[in-house]
């Protein structure tokens, strides 16, 4: 318009600013703003919105000043804004004067204002403020709903969450694709596929069943908790799939072992002309790992930059650590870790540390633990690892080292637990636990089960025992978190129905042999996620092929 000497009204100047901020020109759109001639609030909400959606959290704040020297006067919309912003930068001393003066300018209940302050004091770590602030909403709206659900969430609150998405659901306020995503992501966390299901028919019932961040979180999901055929059904009726989608596929056979089908899913993908992201070879290179295929996942990680001009990260490097670690190429890992064009990252030196660990290769392992211990100095699996290959490589005094450097850090493993959903209620162990009310048949079917998979080779590996573990604490060993999780469920299922537990730490040498025996035996498949990965095991073997 200027150019052909016409000067933009007010009006259209906001239209012409709204444009460049909505597309995300924040350059253009500073520009714009500061050659305006006359600037209103408009003007001024536009730019300072625009630059808080993009984290310019200060310069937001710089002009939010500006404008109030000049207009001494703000919206709700501006507000919810600034709020907004103290969120981003995490506040609460900051948000909480915005909320007086939402207060004093009588927007204090106005909807855009109450969602922001319950995000606000959620992510600030007071989600007591959150539910305040939602308690006092006139009208609860979806966002509302929304909100205060990702607060608990967000503070790993999954229970107190899932029970706000009931009360929602109960209100009969409208629930949206955001709603029926997040709950997916709690039920996750919850290891509760019964929960998932429900929420996976609400989400067709509510006219959402074709949406595509609800159907990813459900792909996610159900491979996430090892069930992959559920998975690649919901995959398969999604009329739109995004690369979110085709990643979490993708990762979900990786995670399982199914890396051949990994694989040929991302052939598919690239075949079907989507582009793939660092996530995406991301999760092919970690299936090509878990099911070790080694040719196929160095063609890939050539590929990367080669083929789809997309520079390999810390972690696909680790994968490829991983890979070379699994051939016993421990030379080969070492010269890719020093010849990576940035500095090597933790994960790079665990994913060495964990191929020496499993090639009993002493002077790299120790090599490899020096530079955790100098990235990760409180980090308890890095000297877990190490005291592991001392032990294996019968070092005894040197692993009574690194107990001692242990203790005199103060560092001390969390309680080894592991769990298992039966009937919609979930079943704690820990190692040696005796409080379950079945305890009695619990440790009489483990007995059973050891004694059963005795004729098939198993021995308790008692020999990998610390030297100072008394002969109470190997009492426990023979009765680990896994085993009593597996035995309940063994109890407690269908014949011939699966097993899906959790683990809070890597599976042990002694358990992971004694599981994929009792799947042999009990014509079972389990499926432990332990810290590491995924297990799954079926037919007397491993996903995980003994790499872990």
């Amino acid at each position: 318009m200027i150019s052909n000497g016409f000067e933009p009204d007010q009006y259209m100047s906001n239209r012409v600013l709204l444009m460049h901020v909505k597309c995300g020109m924040m350059i253009d759109a500073r520009s714009l703003f500061d050659e305006m001639p006359e600037r209103n609030l408009v003007s001024w909400n536009t730019i300072i919105a625009g630059l808080v959606d993009v984290g310019d959290y200060f310069e937001a704040f710089r002009l939010f000043l500006l404008m109030w020297e000049e207009f001494s006067d703000c919206g709700s919309r501006t507000i919810a804004t600034m709020i907004r912003a103290s969120a981003g930068l995490e506040l609460i001393s900051v948000g909480r004067q915005l909320h007086s003066a939402a207060v004093k300018f009588g927007v204090g209940e106005d909807i855009f204002v109450s969602c922001a302050l319950i995000d606000m004091y959620s992510k600030c770590g007071s989600i007591e403020d959150a539910q305040w602030a939602f308690d006092e909403m006139p009208e609860k709206t979806t966002v509302g709903w929304n909100s205060i659900i990702a607060g608990y969430a967000l503070h790993g609150y999954s229970e107190e969450a899932l029970s706000m998405f009931y009360e929602m659901r109960d209100s009969g306020v409208k629930m949206d694709h955001f709603t029926f995503s997040m709950i997916i992501r709690i039920s996750s966390r919850l290891a509760s596929v019964e929960y998932a299901k429900q929420v996976h028919a609400g989400l067709i019932r509510h006219g959402f069943g074709l949406d595509i961040v609800a159907n990813t979180a459900l792909v996610d999901f159900y491979s996430k908790w090892g069930r992959v055929e559920d998975a690649k059904h919901v995959f398969d009726r999604m009329p739109c799939k995004n690369t979110i989608s085709w990643n979490a596929l993708i990762a979900g056979y990786g995670n399982h072992g199914w890396g051949a089908e990994a694989v040929e899913l991302f052939e598919q993908m690239l075949r079907e002309k989507m582009r793939p992201n660092h996530v995406t070879f991301l999760a092919v290179l970690s299936a090509c790992s878990h099911s070790r295929l080694f040719e196929r996942g160095w063609e890939i990680f050539q590929s990367m930059s080669r083929d789809h001009k997309i520079k390999p990260r810390a972690m696909h490097y680790a994968c490829m650590i991983e890979l070379l670690g699994q051939e016993g190429l421990l030379d080969e890992a070492f010269a890719l870790i020093r010849g990576a064009p940035f500095k090597p990252t933790a994960n790079m030196w665990a994913a060495l540390l964990t191929a020496s660990r499993v090639n009993v290769n002493l002077e790299l392992g120790k090599y490899a633990a020096e530079k955790l211990y100098g990235m990760e100095p409180e980090k308890l699996s890095n000297y877990v690892v190490l005291l592991n290959i001392y032990h294996q490589s019968g070092k005894l005094k040197e692993a009574a080292g690194v107990l001692q450097t242990l203790r005199r850090k103060g560092l001390r493993m969390l309680p080894v637990c592991s769990w298992i959903e039966v009937n919609k209620q979930s079943h704690v162990f820990l190692s040696g636990d005796k409080s379950h009310v079945q305890t009695n048949e619990i440790y009489e079917k483990v007995d059973s089960l050891v004694h059963e998979i005795s004729k098939h080779g198993y021995v308790p590996k008692e020999k990998t025992l610390l030297p100072d573990v008394d002969e109470q604490e190997q009492r426990i060993l023979l009765y680990h978190s896994e085993k009593l999780a597996v035995a309940f469920g063994l109890i407690n299922t269908m014949k011939g129905s699966p097993l899906q537990i959790v683990q809070n730490h890597r599976i042990c040498n002694d358990c992971h042999n004694a599981i994929k025996l009792i799947a042999l035996v009990t014509r079972r498949e389990i499926v432990v996620r332990d810290a590491s990965r995924f297990h799954h095991f079926k037919d007397g073997s491993c996903s995980c092929g003994d790499y872990w």
